[in-house]
């Protein structure tokens, strides 16, 4: 597609029209695939940060379990 357009764009004399159109939308590609990662990106990393929080709190309560069940 881009190696048409660049021909469409010499042959006509807009060639620098035609390259800010590919531009344009691959610009628009990125965008999308950013969005989709970071739409998918963001429940793992709460899901991650839930994970080393609990574990935290579990590893510093256990201690004073054991504490309370030898008493």
């Amino acid at each position: 597609m881009v190696t048409q357009m660049i021909g469409v764009g010499e042959e006509t004399g807009a060639l620098d029209t035609m390259l800010t159109k590919i531009a344009e939308f691959y610009e628009d590609e990125v965008d999308t695939a950013v969005e989709g990662l970071m739409a998918l990106l963001e429940p793992v990393m709460i899901v991650f940060l839930g994970v080393v929080i609990g574990g935290i709190v579990v590893s510093m309560y256990l201690p004073m379990f054991d504490l309370i069940n030898k008493i």
